[in-house]
């Protein structure tokens, strides 16, 4: 069995609608056909980039993340991450700190100077970044701006 991870392209989609079905097991999932023109806006978007844990061909695992300029630390970028998942029946095997792993050098080639995400999940999923190098050290705030029902259409 041979595992790459690589940028993730429109043919996996089906895959990574498949381990978000998995992270967000409430949600209706995104048709395909839905899924397309949001792909084409993600993969044309500067600075973004999602990464997938190739198993032999199958999506087994993601990462999205995103560059933003920024006009303080001396002009440094930074890198925000989001929706890391790995398929159930492939966790505590190593790929989502390959994956991690991966995109904390691009953020390093991006000359990015921190690296942020949110874990709203369990000791587990805490453990897990810190085993990656983060600190708990902020309080994260949101605001959702409108109620989205579960497998809605974006707009």
């Amino acid at each position: 069995m041979t595992m790459t991870i690589r940028p993730a392209t429109a043919r996996d989609l089906s895959g990574l609608l498949a381990l978000y079905a998995e992270f967000h097991p409430g949600d209706v999932p995104l048709p395909i056909e839905q899924a397309h023109p949001i792909w084409a806006d993600i993969a044309t978007q500067r600075g973004r980039t999602v990464l997938v844990a190739d198993l032999d061909g199958t999506v087994v695992g993601t990462v999205d993340s995103v560059v933003l300029p920024n006009l303080t630390r001396g002009g440094h970028s930074i890198m925000f991450v989001e929706n890391v998942v790995v398929a159930a029946s492939h966790r505590r095997r190593g790929i989502g700190g390959r994956l991690m792993a991966a995109a904390l050098t691009a953020a390093g080639d991006a000359g990015c100077y921190k690296v942020q995400l949110l874990a709203a999940g369990g000791a587990d999923a805490h453990a897990f970044y810190r085993a990656c190098g983060f600190d708990a050290i902020a309080q994260g705030f949101r605001r959702y701006l409108r109620p989205v029902a579960s497998g809605a259409a974006p707009g």
